[in-house]
């Protein structure tokens, strides 16, 4: 079988580590594995390579993606995306693994139902992708801003400040709860768990009169504006408060140990589907087992809330 594999959308660490699992794997079962450029838009433009073991060596500790990624909204169109099938049919290729979020799968559900074997990992630091605990990149993007907490604490300590940490998660807010909890934050502020404002600055003014040097705060992006929160919890708390936007570089790195074996453990799972004819779906894992789900299953559908947000009153 010839397989094509890409990234599409937000690039994550462990990417590499799964593009990797797939040319092992596959060249293993006797499979020649085609890598696409740049996503979606590497299919458009028959933008292709052939991959082999010696493309992917040293890949592993790689963070980003190799291949490329991209945001290719002209995909929508069924008249370019035929087009970009009818590239992969020309050179033999019958079925594409995808690694990437859930835009990405909306694409791979639309080749499915085109007639092309379609299978998604989900690649995405924010953890917000249905049908698997986690997803790759999120503990690399975890460890990074655990990191940054650690050294805002030391100059919020010595400076006698209230420090806002803005993390990425768009609608998801595992990150901010993963790392407020290991960061040791005093407040953190997600989607599912919503803040309110007096009660936090009626906190942090107790705090200050309890002689306590620092708070940290964590909070997902797009809830509120974070400076305009620091100055007011300067004017209303006791405490002097700056905001830290960690911004792009929560993406970038080279993965952590847990994502280089789950992105190796996903891309391996994927071919292994392939080679049972079962295609359709996204894989996941599950408390630490592979899964795979239809795409309908998981495509535009809301993560349960995560059960660690029961330590959050207990810890925080």
């Amino acid at each position: 079988m010839k397989i094509g594999v890409l990234t599409s959308g937000g690039d994550a660490p462990g990417m590499n580590a799964a593009i990797r699992a797939v040319v092992r794997a596959g060249s293993l079962y006797g499979h020649e594995i085609y890598g696409i450029k740049d996503g979606y838009s590497g299919m458009i433009n028959d933008d292709m390579i052939l991959l082999n073991h010696q493309s992917v060596s040293g890949m592993l500790a790689k963070g980003g993606t190799f291949l490329g990624t991209s945001r290719s909204a002209e995909f929508l169109d069924e008249t370019i995306r035929q087009g970009a099938v009818n590239n992969l049919k020309n050179r033999g290729i019958e079925a594409l693994i995808v690694i990437g979020g859930d835009g990405t799968y909306r694409g791979a559900m639309d080749l499915t139902k085109m007639g092309l074997k379609t299978i998604g990992l989900p690649g995405t630091i924010d953890n917000d992708i249905a049908g698997t605990d986690f997803t790759i990149g999120f503990h690399t993007a975890v460890e990074t801003i655990v990191d940054a907490i650690d050294k805002l604490r030391d100059t919020s300590t010595s400076h006698q400040r209230c420090s806002i940490v803005e993390v990425m998660g768009r609608h998801c807010g595992d990150l901010a709860l993963f790392s407020g909890i290991c960061g040791g934050a005093e407040f953190i502020v997600t989607p599912e768990h919503p803040m309110n404002k007096e009660q936090i600055i009626s906190r942090l003014k107790k705090h200050k009169e309890e002689g306590r040097r620092h708070a940290i705060i964590v909070i997902t992006e797009n809830i509120l504006n974070v400076h305009d929160f620091a100055n007011e919890i300067t004017d209303k708390s006791g405490f002097a408060s700056r905001a830290t936007v960690l911004g792009y570089i929560q993406r970038g790195g080279s993965p952590c140990p847990e994502d280089r074996i789950l992105g190796s453990r996903m891309g391996t799972y994927a071919v292994e589907l392939l080679n049972d004819d079962i295609y359709g779906v996204c894989v996941g894992v599950r408390d630490s087992r592979m899964v795979h789900l239809p795409f309908s299953n998981v495509v535009g559908q809301k993560r349960p809330k995560n059960e660690i947000y029961n330590l959050v009153k207990k810890v925080s």
